[in-house]
């Protein structure tokens, strides 16, 4: 009983959503955003941070859920560890949007339209 315990904890623990800022951007190409013009790429711009930051929201907000309902697998009652499990689909669609982000970040850089995102996800290199 303790080792089948402590197998469902250690899988409880890996299956923790991700905090948003660990969340690495995804390939986009600017390519997408060549044919914009610079008030086309600040309404995009807009756009796509607003969906960031609800997804951001909601990504750390699955976290701190998955935090507590490890806690309490740890504490209190181990069947509680089965209802760790992160949310794959935000991390994905956050992710996505952090791509767009630096692709019409580099849209704007090539047509100087000198939009940038404050907060803006690290570079990929």
């Amino acid at each position: 009983m303790r080792v089948f315990a402590v197998v469902a904890l250690c899988a409880a623990l890996g299956g923790c959503a991700s905090a948003a800022s660990d969340i690495a951007p995804a390939y986009v190409s600017p390519v997408a955003y060549q044919s914009y013009t610079c008030q086309q790429l600040a309404l995009e711009a807009q756009a796509i941070s607003t969906r960031a930051a609800t997804l951001s929201g909601a990504q750390d907000s699955q976290r701190t859920k998955d935090g507590l309902a490890t806690a309490a697998a740890v504490v209190i009652f181990w069947p509680a560890a089965f209802f760790v499990g992160g949310d794959k689909q935000t991390a994905a669609e956050l992710s996505q949007m952090k791509g767009q982000m630096v692709a019409v970040e580099q849209a704007s850089i090539a047509k100087k339209c000198n939009i940038q995102f404050q907060g803006k996800p690290p570079a990929a290199e």
